[in-house]
């Protein structure tokens, strides 16, 4: 399959490319990527840790990882509606955190909501541009909350 786009040309921007670094522990950092997802409006109904899947099942050997599913079904529904029900197929809005080195927690954060729109999934692209910006917003009260607790 050839993309439309070279994604390397990409600007992070495009796709909503967000990182923070945490001087926690592991345990901590998801506890705190947690709650800031909490007060910015989103739940998490879905988490789970890829580290310790692969390592018990193919003897990864992975660092911890840990993936936190958030959700503001508001916005989900938005969304839902903008695409005709397709964008359920990038569900949730992951948050990701990684340790890089021991202490040191990295939060990693893609928009689902801007990858929809680079790949036509909306039908409304007026509403769709209007849930980026919503969605951004929060998104961006996460990660400036996570980087004023440094």
């Amino acid at each position: 399959m050839v993309l439309p786009f070279d994604p390397h040309e990409l600007d992070p921007d495009a796709y909503g490319e967000t990182t923070a670094t945490l001087s926690t522990d592991h345990e901590s950092a998801i506890e705190r990527v947690r709650e800031v997802c909490a007060d910015a409006g989103f739940g998490v109904p879905v988490e789970f840790s890829p580290s310790e899947l692969l390592n018990e099942k193919v003897g990864a050997d992975r660092d911890p990882y840990y993936v936190l599913g958030a959700c503001n079904p508001a916005m989900a529904d938005r969304a839902l509606d903008a695409t005709d029900g397709r964008i359920g197929g990038l569900f949730p809005c992951n948050m990701v955190i990684h340790e890089v080195a021991p202490g040191k927690q990295e939060v990693y954060h893609v928009s689902i909501m801007k990858i929809a729109r680079l790949l036509g999934m909306p039908t409304d692209d007026e509403a769709m541009n209007q849930i980026v910006d919503d969605t951004g917003e929060m998104v961006d009260a996460v990660f400036t909350e996570l980087a004023a607790g440094e």
